[in-house]
């Protein structure tokens, strides 16, 4: 029987939310629904039945049942007429309306001996189950991984795959935290997928949304006070996290965590947006969620993480709740991806007015942060604080992700925005930091399908307030034309990925650079532990160019970041001894016009090196041991 997290306060809790098989016909069906008076269990497949259940204090019910095997259909109906689905169902076979399904908890696991890996190892490649692949689920997502451990990343994040409505979504209009998406494969297409990474030692991240629940079969208020007046998200009202009610509705969603990690052996929790969780207590919903998972991690003998996307630039996210934070593993570090976008593309229109190119280029390097406190146009305040003093490798960067892509007009990915130089620089720029790189599907060949919003909402007028709501996100960016259609299948059909480009012309060149860049971050230690206290970061006179110089007990390396659009002389500095060229993006291998770059480099004051235009230089010398 597994053994879920409970509130220390209250020890009586049952282990399980929703629906548990026992075995030998006998499932358990638990739900909070302190709204209701009276509760009822009615099952309507593969027999149809009612029976009362037992009420067992603060808001729970629950019922032992005879002969209920994996696979029985049933809702829970409210106040004698309502038929609703378990709010902890673990599948929904019919959609988010229909009746829930009881799942067999068994499943031939093959990856007893899997334990996880270092967070500093990790190198996350994130797709979207729906168009990763021509046939859209996890089974054929299987046979990409091979591919993708070629290509050397280690770890593989899901965009949500929560129960969503309809067959087309970006997954953050879950209403069914426990279940699995049917039209992906359900449960066992999830079980198979993570069974198969870990296999090929990938690790496997979820992306989970506790900010908010989507607006279609979302049921959950019917039940219980899972939402409050007391706070309001972009979505509407709150989930509840500090109001009268809300221990049960913590509980529900730590489980929901918990249940990730242990019944779907998950990596780690991708915190969707938590600057829209509201919580004003004394010990955080957050601070709460990242003890049970480190617990439940040590409990199962895994290295097991949490990292949030926040827009907050706050580091008391991953400070240790001892010195007041959440304790959070890592955190998404927009600004560098800004940075690099106004670098490349002078582009300063809604968030970009905040960032200054080239010069907030070098300050993501050096800070983390670019805004640490100081002024923000964009806000109209001041923003953020600093992250000089955070491990590096706890901030996720990226140059293009979910958001990044799909909340712009068209979807258009850095392929049709900048040259194959610039592309090349921004995927250096992303890896080879001291922080952990975040890549997008199909960036790596230059992928030219967009990722644009989708839905397939079955109530019309609600797939026409998300039509009105997307043109609304979009005036501060002042586009004149009209977004696609969300709606239309055709914005999904357009977002498949064309996998045969990495076989062909540039599109192989560019992805055989982004495996040579993984190689580097991966095997050189400079880069591969990345440590403040060893790296200087300097702008050589003379030049758009950021030189980044990294070592260890061993070796040291330099990158010199050339972002002009111009060949320049470069003075990087350079220590004394003997320097090896293993990276000149401007070769032709990989795709580029050349250089007269040096293979080897004796150090001297006045060493130079003529860069191309949008280049990068690797070199690396041996060291003594400092």
């Amino acid at each position: 029987m597994q053994t879920f997290w409970r509130p220390p306060e209250h020890p009586a809790y049952p282990p399980t939310l929703g629906a548990t098989y026992l075995g030998n016909g006998k499932c358990r069906f638990l739900v909070w629904a302190p709204h209701a008076q009276r509760l009822e269990l009615k099952l309507v497949a593969p027999c149809e039945a009612l029976r009362p259940m037992r009420p067992r204090g603060r808001g729970y019910f629950e019922l032992t049942a005879d002969g209920v095997e994996p696979g029985a259909r049933y809702f829970y109906r409210l106040a004698g007429e309502r038929d609703r689905p378990d709010p902890a169902s673990r599948f929904q076979p019919d959609g988010v309306h229909a009746a829930s399904a009881v799942l067999d908890p068994k499943f031939a696991w093959t990856d007893g001996l899997w334990h996880g890996i270092p967070l500093h190892q990790y190198i996350t490649y994130e797709i979207h189950v729906g168009t990763f692949t021509p046939e859209g689920t996890f089974g054929a997502a299987i046979n990409q991984l091979d591919d993708l451990l070629d290509l050397g990343v280690t770890a593989v994040e899901l965009m949500p795959v929560a129960q969503f409505p309809g067959g087309r979504n970006w997954g953050y209009d879950g209403v069914h935290p426990f279940a699995v998406q049917n039209t992906y494969g359900g449960p066992d297409g999830l079980r198979r997928f993570v069974d198969a990474a870990h296999r090929r030692g990938l690790a496997v991240i979820m992306d989970v949304v506790y900010n908010h629940l989507g607006p279609e079969g979302n049921y959950l208020a019917e039940f219980g006070p899972y939402f409050t007046d007391r706070h309001h998200t972009p979505w509407g009202r709150a989930i509840n996290f500090d109001d009268r009610g809300s221990d049960e509705v913590r509980r529900f969603f730590i489980e929901n965590a918990l249940a990730w990690i242990d019944a779907f052996h998950i990596d780690a929790l991708r915190l969707d947006a938590v600057h829209a969780i509201f919580d004003f207590s004394a010990r955080p919903f957050l601070q709460e969620l990242a003890d049970a998972v480190r617990q439940e991690g040590e409990r199962l003998n895994r290295r097991v993480y949490t990292i949030a996307e926040s827009s907050l630039n706050d580091p008391r996210l991953i400070a240790p709740k001892e010195l007041g934070g959440c304790g959070i593993d890592g955190q998404w570090c927009d600004d560098l991806h800004h940075a690099v976008r106004t670098t490349l593309m002078e582009d300063l229109a809604g968030y970009y007015a905040d960032y200054r190119g080239f010069d907030h280029l070098v300050k993501a390097y050096q800070d983390g942060f670019v805004h640490d406190g100081g002024y923000s146009e964009y806000r109209g305040r001041r923003h953020g604080s600093t992250a000089r003093h955070v491990d590096p490798i706890r901030l996720v960067v990226c140059a293009q992700n979910h958001d990044q892509l799909g909340n712009r007009l068209f979807g258009e990915r850095l392929t049709d925005l900048v040259s194959f130089e610039q592309l090349k620089l921004a995927a250096a720029l992303v890896i080879l930091s001291p922080y952990q790189p975040f890549l997008f599907m199909g960036e790596e060949y230059g992928e030219t399908a967009p990722f644009q919003f989708f839905i397939s909402h079955g109530d019309p007028g609600l797939a026409e307030a998300v039509r009105r709501g997307r043109k609304d996100e979009f005036a501060s960016f002042e586009w004149a034309q009209e977004p696609p259609d969300p709606q239309d299948e055709s914005a999904f059909q357009r977002c498949k990925l064309n996998h045969a480009l990495k076989q062909s012309g540039r599109h192989r060149k560019l992805r055989a650079y982004y495996r040579r860049l993984i190689e580097l971050r991966r095997t050189e230690s400079p880069l591969a532990f990345p440590d403040r206290e060893r790296m200087e970061i300097a702008v050589p006179a003379a030049g758009r160019a950021l030189a980044l110089r990294s070592w260890s007990a061993d070796r040291e390396v330099l990158i010199v970041f050339h972002v002009a659009a111009d060949a320049r002389m470069i003075h990087p500095p350079l220590r004394t001894g003997t320097w090896d060229k293993i990276l000149d993006s401007a070769d032709p291998v990989w795709a580029g016009s050349g250089s007269d770059l040096p293979q080897r480099l004796e150090a001297e004051s006045e060493a130079g090196l003529n860069l191309p235009p949008y280049s990068v230089a690797v070199y690396r010398r041996a060291c003594d041991a400092r």
